[in-house]
This record gives structure tokens, sequence and C-alpha cells, in this order.
């Protein structure tokens, strides 16, 4: 996993994460220079074809770093090395519903040689408008044939389950690491291996 900020600061060990930086000081202040982005491309050039590499990326850099792919074709370079490159976008329920829908389907139109996984988050609200499921929204409809699989992600109906994934979240642990924890209580660890279950057998489904 290459991250450009927070999860190189992560304490599991597992996750392998190597920190891309971006950001660099000049005589008009802190700017990200796009020419780091080159380094990020050779560090996943130099890993065998077909492994996974995982990109994630901070909002400040999202914007400059889908400017870069763009402009310099990088699914194409990819694939010349042996990688394919697989876009996720996660859209939101609630107030940011239409920009997270808007913003999966702007690139999309972007990224003409990706391949796409949509994430469904209920987590502020239900994914739907005006009635209409995701599946059943014009946007989906438009950009359907692009998108390999769609994740719905887990509506707990029980309020402890998405405050326990919020803490573990926050104190920067993995579903491996809250699990064994001691400092959590025997049923935070209980509710934390359910959901475990349920987000890895959606993962489980993935088409790519």
């Amino acid at each position: 996993m290459m991250r450009t900020q927070s999860i190189a600061r992560w304490p599991a060990s597992g996750l392998r994460v190597t920190k891309v930086d971006l950001i660099e000081t000049t005589e008009k202040g802190r700017r990200i220079n796009p020419r780091r982005f080159d380094d990020l491309v050779e560090k996943i050039a130099s890993q065998p074809a077909q492994s996974h590499v995982i990109v994630d990326t901070g909002a400040s850099a999202f914007v400059p770093l889908v400017h870069y792919m763009v402009s310099n074709d990088l699914a194409d370079v990819l694939t010349k090395t042996g990688h394919e490159l697989v876009i996720h976008s996660v859209v939101t329920g609630g107030q940011a519903l239409l920009d997270t829908l808007n913003g999966a389907s702007q690139l999309v139109a972007q990224l003409d040689s990706a391949r796409f996984v949509i994430w469904l988050n209920p987590f502020w609200g239900p994914v739907s408008e005006d009635g209409k499921t995701f599946e059943l929204m014009k946007t989906y409809q438009d950009m359907k044939k692009r998108i390999e699989t769609v994740i719905s992600l887990p509506t707990f109906n029980d309020e402890l389950f998405p405050q326990d994934i919020a803490s573990m979240l926050k104190g920067r642990l993995t579903f491996k690491d809250a699990i064994a924890s001691p400092a959590l209580t025997l049923m935070s660890r209980h509710r934390l291996k359910v959901a475990q279950r349920d987000f890895y057998s959606r993962l489980d489904t993935l088409a790519v």
C-alpha cells in the first residue's frame, strides 16, 4: 500500500505502507510537486506484474493526482508494466450523496482506460434519491457499462456497531489489531469480529 498522508502513521505492522512525499516548500510556500507522482509510478512499476498495489490519497492530493493520471495516460503506462488501473470510488448517502455521485461520474468520464469499483456507504443515510436505489439512478445507468462491481457496505441496526468501528478507525487500528486489543471490551471485540466477517464476505464477491 502506498499512501500520501495518514495511513503511513498507523501503528499496524501488517499494512506494509510506503509513504510518498508530494509536498515541497518553495519561496511561494508549500505546494504539491506533480513530478513526485513520477516517483510513485516508478514504485508501482517496480512491483511484480499482477501484484496488488493500493494507492490511497488524501483530499488535498486527489485533484492533482487525477489530473496527472489523465494528462499522462497513466492507465496505458501501467498496462505496459503488467499492471491494471482499478479506481475505487465511494458514494455516500445523506447530504454528500450528489457530490460523491457526481465525483464518481466525472472519474468514469475522465479515465477511459481504467476499471471501476463503486462502494456504497450508507453510514450517513440511505444511498437513494427520490425513492430510487443507486442502481436505478440515471447517473449509474449512464456509466454502468464501465463499472466492474458495486459493493454495498453493511447497514447496522445496532448503534454500537458503527460506534465501535468509528473508535477503531480513530485509534488507527485494523480489524485484526482491534480484535486482538486487550484495551477493548469483550463485546466491542465481538462486534468488530462480526463486522469484519461481513466486510470480508462482501470483498470476496469482487470480480476484479
